[in-house]
């Protein structure tokens, strides 16, 4: 009986033992999976801005309990002060929001044209596009104040308390800001926006020196517990129209306090595994779409990026692109002009039609019904993913660099030159409307659920060439986000030239160069795209190494 019992406790260890040793390397499989599967990624969260501090800060807001609008209004208020030449309080914004039932909702709050304005201000293109004339109706912070309502969860104060504390402490002076205030103020020593850049015998501030917006910072904190009517209806209002007034612009309280934000359904197009869902027009979602459809007929893979299958790959995007050049013209503001035109750049038919006459070679301006326009720079972009699942995609500007150089001294806002986007693009404008825009928040989301994208770039004209080329980098091309993100680019400018990121392969532009197409040079490159995505419970989370930016999450 002894030895029974004792073979049975044996027989029983022996099975307690091999069912301990199952779990055990099951439990090893699934640590090891998770851990190359979300190797550098997140479990929760995420925030992607053009810097670490902003993205940190959107962070922490997320972790307070904040939505996924919280954290990018915070964010945006943080970029503000980092990057000050891209966007802030006297611009405006285009946020696409991802709701947890999956639907997804735009909300637009881009500057309008003021009441009054110079009758004859589109035949002063392309002259200097600075000064009080070209100034929109700033709208970011209406855009905020509607966003917060609709899907905000911490106190409107408390978005603010980072931005107000950077503004008056003040922070050390960015690689990148110190560069463009050597490229665009050296030697204007007489702007007004030395009273926050120079120094007190009117050089500038370098890298690592200590910037402040002392003025700013009693603006955001004013607005923070007085709400955005302080802007709008109040005393801050008002003494930024008397700022504007002297630098002849005709901005006037009434166009602040009339401003409407827009909130609409997303337009939405397939896209392999996901749904893209862009901002409607005048934004330039469309834009990417149109060429995103036509790359797609081609049946892309990463054997499209080897040997010739390269440069073949490459004219078929530029010649994409050329045609979506053709295309600027009609995206407007459907409040005053039809979008009829528009609405058929996400169909598959019209893509189908395009991509019929793409050919071997390369054809003149006139085949591709391209107007001359402007190009652009500026804008800033931020995607936010949260812990619920719900997700935000804002990209923010003041237009040009530092937009119209008009500085507000006693509000600290940046104003805008807005109505600069509509050189080239239409005959005449209208009180209240929005310029066109090359803004492209996305929200891309597979009808599984478990794929989520949050993207967008920066970069005025070039955004449409930073997020589409990504997007098939990532989608079809087989590259990872980080390097989807990083790898040159080629732009094409509004007068078909191909413009190539210095690290761009040179045996492709050769072969490009063989097939007919200009070759254009460029200085810098503006492209920046942020972007968060998530598969199954891994977050990855890449801000673009072009503007130094580096992303946060938990």
């Amino acid at each position: 009986m002894k030895n029974m019992a004792r073979s049975k406790r044996r027989v029983r260890f022996c099975v307690s033992a091999a069912v301990l040793c199952v779990i055990a390397i099951v439990l090893c499989v699934v640590v090891f999976t998770n851990r190359v599967y979300c190797d550098g990624g997140f479990k929760h969260a995420a925030v992607s801005a053009d810097s670490e501090t902003c993205s940190e800060i959107g962070r922490d807001i997320l972790q307070q309990g904040g939505s996924a609008v919280d954290g990018a209004i915070a964010t945006l208020l943080c970029t503000s002060l980092v990057n000050p030449q891209s966007m802030g309080l006297g611009g405006g914004a285009i946020f696409t929001v991802l709701e947890k039932t999956g639907k997804v909702k735009v909300i637009n709050s881009r500057e309008t044209v003021p009441k009054v304005f110079n009758p004859d201000l589109i035949k002063l293109c392309p002259q200097n596009l600075t000064g009080g004339q070209w100034i929109g109706v700033p709208g970011e912070i209406r855009g905020y104040e509607v966003a917060h309502r609709l899907y905000g969860k911490l106190p409107w104060a408390d978005l603010f308390k980072p931005a107000i504390r950077m503004a008056r402490e003040g922070f050390p002076m960015p690689p990148i800001l110190s560069r463009i205030l050597s490229l665009t103020l050296a030697g204007a020593e007489t702007s007004p926006l030395c009273e926050v850049f120079c120094h007190k015998n009117g050089t500038l501030l370098k890298v690592g020196d200590t910037v402040k917006y002392k003025k700013l910072a009693d603006t955001l904190e004013v607005i923070a517990y007085k709400g955005a009517g302080a802007f709008y209806n109040g005393s801050i209002g008002r003494d930024l129209i008397q700022d504007v007034e002297n630098a002849g612009g005709t901005l006037s309280l009434e166009d602040l306090q009339s401003f409407k934000v827009k909130v609409t359904d997303a337009w939405t197009v397939p896209l392999g595994d996901y749904i893209m869902h862009v901002p409607p027009p005048p934004a330039g979602g469309a834009l990417i779409a149109f060429i995103l459809n036509i790359m797609k007929g081609f049946s892309l893979s990463p054997a499209s990026m080897e040997g010739d299958q390269t440069t073949l790959t490459y004219h078929r995007y530029v010649e994409a692109c050329k045609f979506a050049n053709g295309q600027k013209k009609y995206v407007l503001d459907p409040s005053f002009n039809s979008d009829s035109a528009a609405s058929r750049l996400i169909r598959e038919e019209f893509a189908e039609r395009i991509r019929s006459m793409i050919s071997g070679g390369t054809h003149d301006f006139q085949y591709y019904n391209v107007s001359s326009s402007l190009d652009s720079q500026g804008t800033t972009h931020v995607s936010v993913l949260a812990e619920d699942g719900t997700a935000v995609s804002v990209t923010s500007t003041i237009n040009h660099i530092f937009g119209s150089r008009v500085y507000s001294n006693k509000t600290g806002i940046i104003l805008n030159n807005e109505l600069a986007d509509f050189c080239g693009k239409v005959d005449h404008i209208s009180a209240g409307e929005q310029p066109p825009s090359s803004m492209s928040p996305l929200v891309l989301y597979s009808n599984s659920r478990e794929k989520t994208l949050v993207i967008g770039g920066s970069g005025g004209g070039m955004i449409i060439t930073g997020v589409a080329l990504t997007l098939m980098n990532h989608l079809w091309f087989g590259m990872d986000l980080e390097e989807a993100i990083s790898a040159p680019v080629v732009f094409v400018d509004s007068k078909n030239s191909l413009k190539f990121e210095p690290k761009f392969n040179k045996t492709v532009v050769e072969a490009l160069k063989a097939l007919g197409h200009t070759v254009a040079e460029q200085k810098i490159f503006y492209n920046v795209v942020n972007a968060v995505a998530k598969k199954g419970s891994c977050i990855n989370a890449v801000s673009d190494a072009r503007k130094q930016g580096k992303a946060a999450g938990y």
